[in-house]
């Protein structure tokens, strides 16, 4: 089931580990759509799927807001 992860206003390292934590109990395949205002997370998240595995289907920066379209591995 696909879910959506909000963490807004939460700074590095909360984002990535509550992004660990919400892909930890999803299904092989579903997609995590992930909200933070964290600047550092445009580059964590991606980090953090390229170690983990997962796939970074896509990121997208609106003013302060990076949504992150990650499927889990």
């Amino acid at each position: 089931m696909d879910e959506t992860l909000d963490t807004s206003g939460l700074i590095c390292p909360l984002p990535v580990l509550r992004a660990r934590k919400e892909l930890k109990g999803m299904s092989p395949g579903d997609v995590l759509t992930m909200i933070s205002t964290d600047p550092v997370s445009a580059i964590d998240i991606p980090h953090m799927c390229e170690t983990d595995g997962h796939e970074l289907m896509e990121m997208i920066k609106s003013g302060a807001q990076i949504t992150f379209y990650i499927r889990r591995k």
